[in-house]
């Protein structure tokens, strides 16, 4: 009688093993409005700028050689363009990308400005307005929506103080050790060490313009002539453009070179 039990006992238990369990969670659809996306994969070396808008879902990415725009819009669910240099607004951050599609014209037009997702509330430094115009029947179909620049991932790093305006430094130069800066390109900022004092700031980043902004530094006091602090930050806070290249971080402005730096790890 228990030998039958065991049987029994233990072919409930196999048919239990067997039974299939239900996933938690269901695999997410693609949003193409979705801008959650991590800086390396996104930036390539080609695409710089990037929008999305909701109803309906749109995207549209601005690299160096097409402008690509994608929809759930009947009709116009792709659109791509040879990269056409933008119109700039005098007086503001604005710029006015237009060219011609197979079927009429487009007009992209990206502004300076606050913006916040329609669904995910979250919030952007650009607004996009989009203008496509059908020739066919001179329709003309005007959608919305936010965007950012995408920060070169390259930035992202220890960068230690190598050249300040043309001329090598040294540790003689500053009151305790080389300035450094850590860039974090993802959240567009920076901390780091002055030579002195410590300093963090935020980045400002558009295709290849970049400005260190907001720039703050602890007040400790730095006795001695050799510092060269003040210099430093200076220079940060008027570069513009630059270069990265040979584990070298190079920052200019207009007037010329202004900061270099090595990669660390």
């Amino acid at each position: 009688m228990k030998k039958l039990f065991l049987l029994v006992s233990v072919a409930i238990l196999s048919f239990s093993c067997k039974t299939a369990v239900k996933p938690l969670t269901q695999p997410k659809v693609d949003n193409p409005a979705s801008m959650n996306t991590n800086n390396a994969d996104e930036y390539d070396g080609s695409t710089f700028f990037k929008a999305t808008g909701n109803e309906p879902f749109w995207g549209l990415k601005i690299g160096k050689e097409t402008i690509r725009f994608t929809s759930l819009i009947e009709g116009l669910e792709e659109i791509s363009s040879p990269y056409v240099d933008p119109i700039r607004a005098m007086d503001a951050n604005v710029k006015l990308y237009r060219f011609n599609t197979k079927t009429g014209s487009m007009s992209i037009t990206i502004q300076q400005m606050d913006c916040t997702d329609t669904m995910s509330g979250d919030k952007s430094p650009y607004n996009v307005k989009i203008e496509i115009t059908n020739n066919s029947d001179a329709s003309v179909k005007k959608i919305e929506g936010c965007g950012r620049y995408i920060t070169d991932y390259r930035l992202h790093d220890i960068w230690v103080l190598e050249q300040l305006n043309g001329k090598k430094v040294a540790i003689a130069d500053f009151q305790r050790e080389l300035p450094r800066i850590e860039i974090y390109s993802a959240e567009n900022r920076f901390s780091g060490f002055g030579g002195c004092n410590q300093v963090n700031g935020g980045i400002f980043y558009e295709k290849d313009l970049l400005r260190f902004t907001n720039v703050v530094s602890t007040e400790m006091a730095c006795n001695g002539g050799n510092n060269k602090e003040d210099e430093f930050l200076k220079a940060l806070q008027s570069t513009t453009t630059y270069t990265v290249a040979n584990n070298r971080l190079s920052l200019s402005n207009p007037s010329g070179l202004l900061l270099v730096f090595k990669k660390v790890d």
